[in-house]
């Protein structure tokens, strides 16, 4: 939940708190009710009821229902989880109780039923108190912009949810099914459903935690295990830059290490002091031959 949405949960709830007070105290937003119904806007406009007769179902909980919902099945199957269906599933929830209780606490009677010109109709045999068709139409359709993955989609869906819901409000106010005051109260129901919707979050995962397990218990399909952490593949070495550090002793162990070799190679060995190899046998002079020149003597032979 950031700041913003904090804010604006606060924001719509006190709107809320106002709109039911200001009902109660019989003030002037009931006075614009009477003035609104009194109007009949249905009757100004007759060439628009047959088109707001199907509009209008476009915020009954029934129809839009299933077909959001068929929707989102699609997208929890491309996706391979159930948490579109599990959101939905927890925003009408809300929904229903929420206005549910509103609706039978306040018992308010509608337009077309109310007794006295003037009065807020309260405490009566009613239920359009806040408008349920409104409150249905900005959860619905206001799912699809809360489920959206891209800036783009949430945008563009969260416009087509404003005018889908302020639309069917607006259409019950001209069909005389429901007071100005009990568009305004569902609006703001709505809207406090779908701002909250965040902190169910953690229980809308460990349910579909528990529905996978079960699932995958039923299909006899053992549960999901952590993937395998591979060794890296072989890779070769990589000359590393010597560090300054370790010149000196360096420097130090690389005579050494010549010096060892050295000793150590067949084809380098120590002379002795006859010039001869280590380990080399000693070398029998050659005597010279008779009639050829030998060192020992300062002039060659004389032939006669």
């Amino acid at each position: 939940m950031s700041r913003t949405r904090i804010a604006l949960l606060w924001a719509t709830l006190g709107a809320y708190a106002t709109i039911v007070a200001a009902v109660l105290s019989t003030s002037w937003l009931v006075r614009f009710d009477w003035q609104v119904m009194l109007f009949r806007p249905y009757k100004q406009w007759p060439g628009l009821h047959a088109f707001l007769d199907y509009f209008v179902v476009l915020g009954q909980r029934g129809p839009t229902a299933v077909l959001v919902a068929a929707w989102l099945g699609w997208r929890s199957w491309r996706q391979r989880t159930l948490r579109p269906l599990l959101v939905m599933g927890v925003a009408l929830l809300a929904l229903n109780l929420s206005v549910g209780a509103a609706k039978l606490g306040m018992a308010r009677e509608g337009p077309h039923y109310a007794n006295d010109i003037g009065s807020n109709e309260m405490w009566l045999n009613g239920d359009i108190f806040p408008s349920g068709h409104t409150a249905n139409a900005v959860v619905t359709w206001g799912i699809l912009a809360y489920l959206a993955t891209t800036p783009r989609a949430r945008r563009t869906l969260s416009i087509i949810a404003a005018v889908f819901a302020l639309g069917v409000g607006a259409t019950t106010v001209y069909l005389g099914t429901h007071w100005v005051s009990d568009v305004l109260l569902g609006w703001a129901a709505g809207l406090l459903i779908l701002l909250a919707l965040p902190w169910c979050e953690p229980v809308i995962r460990e349910v579909e935690r528990r529905l996978l397990v079960l699932r995958d218990r039923l299909s006899g399909r053992p549960g999901r295990q952590p993937q395998a952490v591979l060794p890296p593949p072989d890779v070769p070495p990589v000359a590393l830059p010597p560090d300054p550090a370790s010149a000196p002793a360096r420097a130090t162990a690389l005579p050494a290490r010549l010096a060892k070799a050295h000793t150590r190679s067949p084809a380098v060995r120590p002379l002795q002091p006859d010039g001869r190899p280590a380990g080399h046998p000693a070398v029998r002079p050659v005597e010279p031959l008779e009639g050829s020149f030998s060192p020992a003597s300062s002039a060659p032979p004389h032939r006669p």
